[in-house]
């Protein structure tokens, strides 16, 4: 039973979705939801989320949904190149993102425009799978920075933990059962109001993305009852590749073209 009633009707996307993939959760996951109703109810918001699964844009759904909100995601573009799965995404609200590539510029205008309309984005601030080997939270890219700071909407952190046990990183293997343990826990909204400009400096950017991802890694630190890494994981300084599975091998031609 959802936690509060959707803000807008859902259209035939989301009842399809919740209609197939509700039921497959129920069976696969015992969920835990804390402070969810810190999403606001109604209107422009950003929710920030680590990313350690190729499922958890799934069980975070499932989250969102259930505190009232119709989830809109900044997807990676190959989702879309499937004709029937591009279809469905467009259906429901989904903005594809050119990661990488000047043709980001269109994604953020579309979350900005989304945002302004009262809708809920999903953003994943580390733009990939944490390469992080405890897997804690990276350092962030700026998207969530620059539309909440372009628009002025709260920004709420959200962690998660448990997906990983039915999927780990980059596997193909999921472990569906017995049914896994996951927990949610969403954050007050992160304070930028000292950093709104117009337009906003490359500094205040870059000072909102860290308060966010601080923000995030705070909430999995609660979760894990752990004490989080005092430097945060880097890609660049430590080698890893930004996107992709960073596991393969490259072959030549590799990180050319945008994911």
């Amino acid at each position: 039973m959802r936690v509060r009633k959707l803000d807008r009707p859902r259209g035939w996307s989301f009842v399809f979705a919740a209609s197939i993939l509700k039921p497959v959760l129920f069976a696969t996951t015992k969920p835990t939801w804390i402070d969810g109703t810190r999403i606001p109810a109604t209107g422009g918001c950003i929710v920030a989320v680590n990313h350690m699964s190729h499922l958890d844009p799934l069980t975070t759904a499932h989250f969102v949904y259930d505190h009232g909100r119709l989830p809109r995601y900044l997807a990676k573009a190959g989702l879309f190149r499937n004709r029937g799965l591009g279809f469905f995404l467009r259906a429901a609200g989904q903005i594809p993102v050119q990661r990488q590539t000047s043709e980001a510029l269109g994604a953020y205008d579309a979350a900005v425009a989304a945002v302004l309309a009262g809708e809920c984005i999903v953003v994943y601030p580390e733009g990939t799978l944490t390469r992080d080997p405890g897997l804690w939270p990276m350092t962030g890219k700026t998207g969530a920075a620059r539309i909440a700071l372009e628009t002025g909407c709260p920004v709420i952190p959200v962690a998660h933990w448990g997906v990983q046990k039915m999927l780990e990183p980059y596997s193909t293997r999921p472990h569906l059962f017995p049914r896994k343990a996951i927990r949610y826990k969403a954050g007050e909204p992160v304070d930028l109001s000292d950093l709104v400009s117009s337009p906003p400096s490359a500094a205040d950017i870059k000072v909102a993305t860290e308060r966010i991802m601080q923000a995030i890694t705070e909430q999995l630190a609660d979760l894990r009852d752990e004490v989080a890494p005092a430097v945060r994981f880097d890609p660049r300084t430590q080698g890893v590749s930004q996107i992709g599975n960073p596991r393969k091998k490259k072959r030549p031609g590799d990180g050319r073209s945008a994911q």
